[in-house]
């Protein structure tokens, strides 16, 4: 099979999903409602909570949960064959991530705009909702740890993303005033802001910057981490509409550019180039490296954010729910954006799969499990690139690398603005008020903490990162679980939400176990992860059985209302 025909079939897929399972979803099991007021209007603070644009919204959600994930994760479970990879982000963005990330959305729209974790304590139960803090914790830590080491490595490794990495948040800003202070219409503004990101791409190519062994004092990798982290914290304290919607707007549009050119190398390739792209992977690799794990569970949690993210839930919760403008922007806010994911991972897969020289070639780059990742990203899609359009083999490399760390930065100083509501809620559960900049502080301190516990290169931001994918997808099935007992109590469908739930809890679960035994290898053990993911299995298990009981209640109680408050419906339950 060609990688056009592949191609194809993926985009195929994403369209019915979209036009056909999301429109069910909106309008018989969410019923999404344009006379619903939105936290938006009800609670406009002009920081958080702001009325905004579909469009700019959902460049600002997709662009959040995108990040490195649905690139790295794709590119290292390919090892197994790229067709199980291949129908697990078709099929789980189509019925799963859609859902979830849609269903997310609508129950804190429905709920003043609070967070999955307040949102256990209503739905699940206060005895379980402390433990959902410490997942949704620990899940967020990671993200923001490991994605500026991530970020780092790239802007070291690859000098010409440098300029348009840093020129894009001038950009940004540029456009947040156009579009919010100067009032001008947005089409002309998206077109000079893209326009712009490319030419800064263009002149990094140009002029890659790299930092001298000793900078200010430090190496490379401790500058850019340092840095990053205090772009994060600024960026996160700042209104949405200064810095976070522009930049993650623009960068929305600029993947799909970058797609076009990515799916248009695949397609002008196949018909007018003399060397075709085709598939080197195997559909189903039967001469693994040793020390690669079964394919079941790993290939669902290392996958990950390709297909369902517990991440999506909380950024859905966290950030979006407060600047949805009408109910029904959700489905193309939430629903749509899980699709923009799926569509890079399908773009990941052919890269790697496709874009690759040779048998011999590809099997060198997967000689070990995890040995693939961004690096097989651009060197498969700037091939593609330079094979399709004829474009230089840097700038594709700098065209690839610039959108990895893009998505990565904008999915880090979200995961900084939602754990600092997480510290708040924290604060909140055990009686201590936590305000903005202290919360923020404390996400900084412990982040750069856990990033430079083993070293200045920031070596342990990854060290947890191996929990990542179970983590993830374990918060995934938890939030699915919030959705079915609001459908439930709604007397509505559940199906949609439970049939994913218990096959994604289980998958994860499993994984879980996988890894606690892992860790506890003679020679290898890390006594670190054992016990945090100890944590997150006693954490996950308490939550799931509460989440179980929270069902049985529900479907025994009395239908909530349509259209009751949230807060009265609170006061109702304690009565």
């Amino acid at each position: 099979m060609g990688s056009l025909v592949l191609m194809i079939i993926g985009l195929a897929m994403f369209v019915a999903g979209y036009l056909v399972y999301s429109k069910y979803l909106a309008k018989r099991v969410y019923k999404l409602d344009d006379k619903f007021k939105t936290p938006a209007h009800e609670m406009n603070d002009g920081v958080d909570y702001v009325p905004t644009n579909k469009y700019i919204l959902w460049g600002h959600h997709f662009t959040s949960v995108a990040g490195a994930a649905p690139i790295v994760g794709p590119a290292i479970a390919v090892i197994w064959g790229w067709l199980p990879a291949f129908l697990w982000v078709t099929l789980g963005t189509v019925f799963f991530a859609g859902m979830h990330d849609f269903g997310a959305l609508w129950a804190s729209v429905r709920n003043k705009g609070r967070s999955i974790g307040a949102l256990s304590g209503r739905y699940i139960g206060k005895r379980g909702a402390n433990l959902f803090l410490i997942v949704i914790f620990l899940l967020l830590l990671m993200v923001i740890a490991a994605f500026a080491v991530v970020i780092k490595n790239l802007l070291i490794s690859t000098p010409t993303a440098v300029i348009p990495t840093w020129g894009a948040i001038i950009v940004a800003l540029l456009v947040g005033i156009a579009v919010y202070r100067m009032r001008w219409p947005l089409i002309p503004v998206t077109i000079v802001g893209v326009v712009a990101l490319y030419a800064l791409i263009v002149l990094g190519n140009s002029v890659p910057v790299v930092l001298p062994e000793s900078f200010l004092g430090m190496s490379p990798a401790t500058f850019w981490i340092l840095t990053l982290f205090i772009y994060g914290a600024i960026a996160s304290l700042l209104p949405v509409w200064v810095l976070l919607q522009p930049r993650d707007y623009i960068n929305g549009v600029q993947l799909f550019v970058g797609l076009i050119l990515l799916f248009g190398s695949v397609l002008i390739a196949t018909l007018f180039s003399a060397v075709k792209p085709e598939i080197v992977a195997p559909m189903f690799n039967t001469n693994l490296p040793e020390g690669t794990p079964s394919m079941v569970p790993l290939l669902f949690v290392t996958i990950a954010c390709g297909a369902i993210s517990g991440f999506h839930g909380m950024v859905s919760s966290g950030t979006s729910s407060k600047q949805i403008d009408k109910e029904t922007d959700a489905r193309f806010v939430g629903y749509f954006g899980a699709v923009g994911e799926g569509l890079l991972s399908l773009g990941t897969i052919l890269a790697v799969i496709g874009g690759i020289k040779s048998v011999a070639d590809w099997e060198e780059i997967y000689s070990s499990f995890g040995a693939g990742g961004v690096d097989a990203f651009v060197k498969g899609g700037g091939y593609l690139m330079e094979n399709g359009l004829g474009l230089p083999a840097s700038l594709s490399a700098t065209v690839l690398a610039t959108m990895a760390v893009l998505f990565a930065a904008t999915t880090m100083d979200t995961g900084m603005r939602l754990l600092r509501f997480v510290v708040q809620e924290i604060g909140d559960a055990v009686k201590v008020k936590i305000t903005k900049i202290p919360a923020t502080l404390i996400v900084v301190v412990v982040g750069l903490g856990l990033t430079f516990s083993q070293g200045l290169g920031g070596e342990g931001g990854l060290r947890i990162w191996p929990l990542f994918g179970t983590t993830n997808q374990i918060m995934a099935s938890l939030t699915l679980s919030i959705i079915a007992v609001m459908l439930i109590r709604k007397r509505r469908n559940p199906l949609p939400a439970i049939i994913p739930l218990v096959l994604v809890f289980v998958l994860s679960f499993w994984a879980a176990i996988d890894q606690l035994v892992s860790f506890t290898q003679p020679g290898n053990a890390d006594w670190l992860l054992f016990a945090l993911d100890v944590i997150i299995i006693v954490a996950s298990v308490w939550v799931g059985i509460e989440a179980v009981l929270a069902m049985r209640r529900a479907a025994k109680e009395p239908p909530e209302p349509e259209h009751e408050d949230a807060e009265l419906s609170a006061v109702r339950e304690d009565v």
